[in-house]
């Protein structure tokens, strides 16, 4: 959506004026002939920048300003004013406009000054959200969830919030699980008390007990130190158990005792230690059928499943694409400095239209790239090459040349591994060895997943830690592959 510049003026003349600079730099244009008009258009909502002349009948500039700011705090406010003068320019600015002009302005002036407003809002969106975010106050209403099917997910999640109700989160890989549980959090009695996550899929085995509950000096080798586990760590908060189906079966009959006595055994600690915690357990597995499988016990699962949320994937919540993008946009824009208004409105068309097999992570990464590679003040479909299967237009970025596949013989080298077939004859028409497909199949699903190795185990069905000791042995790329994604 373009951005909304509101000009309160009571001057028609200016008015027309300062809308057409305003119209012809890309924003849209409205305008307010009074302070009365202009509070009712701001309390409506949909209003970006206001551009207010300090002097006019009835309420003026500075009542105006005083009356925006309680309404919208963060509504960036550029004042105007014929006269220039010192002590009303330093008034308005302690009232909290973020620029002033003297009338009249050059056009370069005004898109300056409305550019340097966005992008103040931009950061200060952006250290609000990482203040709550590490006061744990990030909520529900900090969510994009205006799509019928994540209101559902709201609502239930508000509801848990007013317990200690032991909470499963499932979802697709990239909805925003570990997003539902802190906002379950901060909606909580336990709000502002630790939250500690724990990614169950990404520990060692063999360090699994040990990190959980910790261990005490000299328990086993290499333990040069008492150690606080996850459960110690968040005591009188709330441990979210990321990935909980991959947890080995011999941990989660630990587990299981911690969540029914409220106390876990450290490694080589001769007594138990109380805790008070709250669980919130997330999973992209459907762990009935593993405990169908033998997988999950079948014990610790209705522990856990006592009120389940389920995180739509972001096919079936379209309707929140578009304020993703925007929000991505600003979070992005103030990260690295950008000014990228929004994305076009093919832009937003083609990224509505898309499946997203990522969700939410997948978009977020998109989003990232298309920000840095941008040169305009709009996200272009070119600028989502792996979406819209157009070149990024990159000056000074030569095109590499792609050659074809022999029939037959090798791979060219500067072919993408996402982009070619998983080959299982040499060159002779003799089987490959396993090994070798292996790794390429692996280094195949790296690339077409993006480096999200959670979803990557997940469709070749193999568990976390497995996945991740092939990557090793077989020396294959993940970070690069992420950074290139």
């Amino acid at each position: 959506m373009v951005k909304t510049v509101l000009i309160v003026d009571d001057d028609p003349t200016q008015r027309r004026l300062l809308q057409a600079v305003i119209e012809k730099q890309g924003f849209k244009a409205e305008t307010a002939e009074s302070g009365e008009v202009a509070m009712d258009r701001v309390a409506s909502g949909g209003v970006d920048v206001m551009l207010l002349d300090l002097i006019m009948p009835g309420i003026d500039g500075m009542e105006t300003l005083e009356a925006a700011k309680t309404k919208q705090p963060d509504l960036p406010v550029i004042v105007l004013t014929a006269s220039g003068g010192i002590d009303t320019v330093v008034a308005a600015m302690r009232a909290g406009a973020v620029d002033f002009f003297v009338k009249p302005a050059s056009p370069e002036r005004i898109a300056v000054s409305i550019r340097n407003a966005l992008k103040v809002q931009n950061l200060s969106g952006e250290v609000k959200r990482l203040t709550k975010r590490a006061e744990g106050r990030l909520g529900f209403a900090d969510m994009i969830a205006g799509a019928p099917a994540m209101q559902q997910v709201v609502r239930l999640g508000e509801r848990a919030a007013q317990s200690d109700i032991p909470i499963l989160v499932t979802g697709e890989s990239g909805v925003g699980k570990e997003l539902v549980a802190q906002s379950i959090m901060a909606a909580s009695k336990r709000a502002g008390a630790p939250f500690v996550a724990v990614n169950c899929g990404a520990i060692p085995e063999n360090l699994v007990e040990s990190t959980l509950f910790g261990h005490e000096k000299g328990a086993f080798t290499g333990a040069v130190g008492k150690h606080m586990g996850k459960f110690q760590e968040a005591d009188g908060g709330t441990l979210f158990l990321d990935e909980i189906g991959e947890l080995p079966l011999d941990m989660q009959v630990k587990l299981l005792r911690a969540l029914q006595e409220g106390e876990v055994d450290p490694v080589g600690s001769k007594r138990p230690v109380k805790v008070n915690v709250r669980i919130v357990s997330a999973t992209n597995r459907d762990l009935a059928e593993q405990v169908a499988d033998g997988a999950f016990r079948e014990d610790l699962f209705y522990r856990l499943n006592v009120f389940p949320i389920e995180v739509p994937s972001l096919r079936e919540r379209k309707e929140d694409v578009a304020a993703l993008v925007r929000h991505f946009i600003g979070r992005f824009n103030a990260q690295e400095g950008k000014s990228i208004l929004d994305a076009a409105p093919e832009t937003h068309s083609l990224l509505a239209n898309f499946d997203w097999p990522g969700n939410v992570r997948q978009l977020e990464n998109a989003v990232f790239r298309a920000v840095i590679l941008a040169d305009g003040d709009y996200l272009k479909p070119e600028d989502f090459p792996q979406i819209s299967g157009l070149a990024p237009t990159i000056e000074s970025a030569p095109v590499a040349a792609v050659s074809p596949l022999p029939v037959g013989g090798e791979i060219a080298a500067n072919v993408p591994m996402a982009d070619r077939p998983v080959e299982i004859m040499d060159e002779g028409g003799h089987l490959r060895s396993l090994e070798d497909i292996e790794r390429d199949l692996i280094e195949f699903a790296i690339e077409n997943y993006a480096g999200r190795m959670s979803e990557v185990a997940r469709r070749l069905g193999v568990g976390r830690s497995t996945l991740y000791r092939k990557v090793r042995e077989y020396d294959l790329d993940v970070d690069g592959v992420r950074a290139a994604g």
